[in-house]
């Protein structure tokens, strides 16, 4: 189905996700008639979608929406199989698409440059889109994160020559469910990492490492990967497929830390950078070959980076004093866990750092994954792990014990808790004087202000 943009109309079955509403505003910029549906919708969307006239006039989900004068629908994670309007949309036979079937449809005749991995593909995607706009290069893109300088997520043109898409693994749909990422079939693509994660939908770690595979054989033919040779997985993936794709490795380049700075090695001396940590200087090595396939020399990326501070709810800066400083991230995963704790204490190696971890996802609430937990605080000199049992409860998981957290870790000294309230008390009873602070979290402890925390600190 070619789209002709005079008479696109376009209908949104759960159009308030994070990903659906930068989609459905994407496309009523480029001028399409855009229609939604959802049963509720959150900030940012809610304003968002309001601010354009996008907002549904009444939240649920009405199947006299769905008719023949609609072009294509596009179907949400957030909606069921039993939708209402998906049913009716079925019954008169429109075409459905999913999120990424709708995104490949829209940049099917552009290069498309697909960033994979179970981590770093936000902070490379916004690392290649930070040196594009620096370098006034204009590009299509979908990114997972709101970044600084950009005012949306996805962006479509008619025009641009590239689309950078961050290539997530999650379901595409409730109807479809193939990862994303296997639907974009990239021209260029990167691949990060490999570790286990989604585990309710992937339940053993070899059906995880297949979408990999899948997703390598994927590149178009005479396309091109680059690919991080320090995971042993990605590099076995990556060497065994048969694809017809040029195979081109990376690593971390050699940098410095002096005085709380990150100093990287590049071939006219050391350049002070902002972001910090053994694995955001591999994903700078990662973005720095993608951007080379997109026509920007290496001078130029290094002239750009230097001034990258970071994908948002990465690695965050939220309070700094004279002596002791507090980071927020989004690191959830234990792969992630363990690359944001040793970051931080490898910039801040004469502090104490206290390295706080809120277990909220299905993956970390999960008796049997938290065993993935094993040293992944240990470069932390206080660590604490907060888990609410009411989280546990409303996922429908058994129950998660101290013990089982404490073993999973393997630290003798490791400090559990489970009431919000003696969380924050410990927090706020803690001199931070030369120290660092590191919460991390996909959720907020709790209730958490993160706001009082700045005080402790700032």
């Amino acid at each position: 189905m070619e789209f002709d943009i005079c008479f696109m109309n376009v209908h949104f079955i759960a159009i308030g996700g994070s990903a659906m509403h930068n989609l459905a505003l994407a496309l009523h910029h480029k001028g399409y008639k855009v229609t939604g549906s959802d049963d509720t919708i959150f900030e940012p969307s809610k304003s968002r979608l309001e601010a354009k006239g996008l907002l549904p006039e009444i939240f649920g989900w009405y199947p006299e929406k769905i008719s023949n004068s609609l072009d294509a629908i596009v179907l949400g994670m957030h909606a069921k199989e039993d939708n209402p309007e998906l049913l009716k949309a079925q019954e008169l036979g429109l075409k459905i698409y999913s999120y990424p079937e709708f995104l490949y449809e829209q940049s099917k005749h552009k290069t498309r440059v697909v960033i994979g991995g179970s981590h770093g593909k936000t902070t490379i995607t916004s690392m290649i889109l930070h040196v594009m706009h620096y370098h006034d290069r204009a590009v299509d893109y979908m990114v997972g994160a709101q970044l600084e300088g950009f005012d949306v997520m996805v962006k479509l043109t008619e025009t641009n020559d590239f689309i950078v898409l961050e290539g997530d693994e999650y379901l595409s749909s409730p109807i479809d469910r193939r990862p994303k990422f296997h639907l974009y079939k990239p021209n260029i693509a990167l691949l990060s990492g490999i570790a286990w994660d989604h585990i309710n939908v992937f339940p053993t770690y070899e059906n995880y490492v297949e979408q990999f595979s899948i997703f390598v054989d994927s590149i178009v033919k005479g396309g091109s990967i680059n690919y991080n040779e320090e995971d042993p997985e990605v590099k076995r993936v990556v060497e065994a497929s048969e694809n017809t794709i040029r195979k081109i490795a990376y690593k971390t380049p050699e940098y410095t830390v002096e005085n709380g700075q990150t100093l990287l090695e590049t071939p006219e001396g050391e350049l002070p950078i902002e972001v910090f940590g053994k694995h955001n200087l591999n994903n700078l090595a990662g973005a720095k070959w993608i951007c080379q396939h997109m026509g920007i020399d290496e001078d130029d990326f290094y002239e750009a980076i230097s001034t990258f501070k970071g994908a948002s709810k990465r690695l965050e800066k939220i309070a700094e004093s004279k002596n002791s400083v507090a980071y927020k991230d989004f690191a959830h995963s234990p792969s992630k866990v363990e690359a944001t704790t040793n970051a931080v204490k490898e910039q801040y190696q004469n502090r104490t750092l206290v390295a706080c971890l809120e277990l909220h996802t299905y993956s970390s609430l999960n008796a049997e994954f938290l065993k993935e937990y094993k040293g992944a605080l240990d470069a932390a000199d206080i660590a604490v792990v907060f888990y609410s049992p009411h989280a546990v409860e409303i996922k429908k998981l058994e129950e998660v014990t101290h013990e089982q957290i404490a073993n999973a870790f393997q630290r003798d000294d490791l400090i559990i808790y489970t009431n919000p309230d003696d969380f924050k008390d410990f927090l706020f009873s803690q001199n931070f004087d030369n120290k660092a602070l590191l919460l991390m979290s996909s959720g907020n402890y709790g209730g958490l202000d993160f706001d009082a925390v700045k005080g402790l600190v700032g």
